[in-house]
């Protein structure tokens, strides 16, 4: 088979994001050439890889077969261009990572300036959303997420961890009082996350008082699904919120959070992780990236 691997690449698009249009979009190219490729692909095979009805696309038996050893295909192709390129000028491309908005803004932003430094010949694309992407789909080449991936189609590996610890901001303090013991939270404004309910419960330690309850479940006096929105709201003195401390404690030092109840609240470590699909781990710039953050991570570390 004589193919083109442009044309393998249109062909994993299409089937990705379901619609010949939607390809078409994102090349910026007319229906009629994405058409014609897909239908050059499918005579160089000399086999139908797609049925096309009102109903929209599926794949053969044959296409589906084909889908898996385009990846491979695309992936092989992929790792051997870096590496060449990679020996001769250092890990080059664009990298497209997936993270949530907080950890954008306060992880990934400022460590980009370091990352060209260090390979001037990289680009980060980043896709910032509290959502899990869709790797496949979004053609994410990095996510970096908390706790344990789920999948098996993918390859994790750890770049960091953090805890989680009450703050507050010296204006809410000042008009409300500091929280001395876990029972004084009930007269204060607590914030809540609208989704991904186990955030709000909180562990509870040991306490001078004998009360050994296992967590407090908090319903918010003020509530978002935003991680972003979250720490901004404890910093405008809206709340007390359980934040990152990988996030939180820049904000102390600077004076413009202050933690609460730390030997009251349990604060068990939860790892970061970079998950890749499995063709992708070996690139050079993925290596590059993830060597880079979770050295950056290491030095965000509380001391």
């Amino acid at each position: 088979m004589n193919l083109e691997l442009d044309d393998v690449a249109l062909f994993l698009r299409v089937v990705e994001l379901g619609t010949l249009s939607a390809a078409a979009r994102e090349r910026d190219a007319p229906v009629s050439q994405v058409t014609r490729a897909l239908a050059r692909l499918e005579a160089n095979c000399g086999v139908r890889l797609l049925n096309r009805s009102t109903h929209g696309l599926s794949l053969t038996d044959e296409g589906d077969t084909f889908l898996a050893h385009g990846r491979r295909l695309l992936d092989t192709a992929a790792e051997l261009g870096s590496e060449l390129t990679g020996k001769l000028a250092g890990p080059s491309g664009w990298v497209r990572i997936s993270t949530s908005p907080l950890l954008a803004q306060m992880v990934i932003a400022p460590s980009l300036g370091a990352l060209y430094e260090r390979h001037p010949q990289l680009h980060i694309d980043i896709n910032a959303d509290d959502r899990i992407a869709d790797m496949a789909r979004e053609g994410i080449d990095i996510a970096i997420r908390t706790g344990t991936p789920a999948s098996d189609t993918v390859v994790a590996r750890q770049i960091g961890d953090y805890a989680r610890t009450l703050y507050a901001a010296p204006a809410y303090l000042a008009r409300f009082g500091t929280p001395r013991h876990p029972d004084d939270l009930q007269h204060h404004r607590l914030l809540a996350y609208s989704v991904s309910p186990t955030l709000n419960r909180w562990p509870l330690a040991d306490t001078p008082r004998g009360k050994n309850l296992p967590e407090l479940l908090v319903h918010g006096h003020t509530r978002t699904d935003n991680s972003a929105v979250m720490l901004s709201l404890v910093q405008h003195g809206v709340g007390i919120a359980r934040l990152m401390d990988l996030l939180a404690r820049p904000l102390v030092r600077t004076g413009e959070l202050v933690p609460l109840l730390e030997d009251h609240l349990a604060s068990p470590r939860v790892p970061i992780y970079a998950v890749m699909p499995q063709q992708r781990q070996r690139l050079p710039k993925i290596r590059a990236c993830i060597d880079h953050w979770t050295e950056w991570l290491a030095g965000m570390a509380p001391r």
